[in-house]
């Protein structure tokens, strides 16, 4: 790695701590810098103060080394504005009337990559945001890939590490 790049993940209202924990570990391979836990999607430590086992048994250590954030819904609009003032690209993958193919993308120094609900996908407001919108082609009959399976293929080809 040649260049060093602060790269940050959005988790917009994902529900399972088994897709959380994978997101975590997968972040952690590829040295994303932060990860915002947005809404309902559940973060490594309890609202009680307690350590998630159930996150932490699929992320394996990831959530201990990744900076993680919670971020309730009523600041997500102000933190995005926030980043896109601090220069920060934000990509949101989603498949969308205006995605364009993920490998066609260059991802900056300075990212936000947004990954949405596993049933809703991103919001519409999240994705009006965006500076891009990507999507993974798909060629079989199922309509999307699992959130944390597209979340490792999109990473590690935007990042091009």
């Amino acid at each position: 790695m040649s260049k060093i790049k602060d790269i940050r993940i959005f988790l917009d209202n994902i529900r399972s701590t088994h897709n959380v924990g994978s997101i975590f570990r997968t972040a952690e391979t590829i040295g994303i810098s932060k990860i915002y836990c947005v809404g309902t999607t559940p973060t490594p430590i309890d609202r009680f103060g307690r350590k998630r086992a159930d996150i932490s048994k699929v992320a394996l250590g990831g959530e201990n080394i990744v900076l993680w954030e919670y971020i309730s819904a009523s600041k997500i609009l102000p933190l995005i504005r926030k980043l896109k003032k601090e220069k920060f690209q934000i990509i949101s993958i989603e498949q969308d009337s205006k995605s364009i193919d993920y490998k066609k993308v260059q991802v900056k120094r300075k990212a936000v990559i947004i990954l949405g609900n596993e049933v809703g996908g991103i919001s519409k407001t999240l994705l009006k945001l965006s500076d891009i919108i990507v999507e993974i082609p798909l060629l079989g009959k199922k309509e999307s890939l699992n959130v944390s399976v597209a979340a490792g293929i999109a990473l590690f080809r935007l990042l091009d590490y």
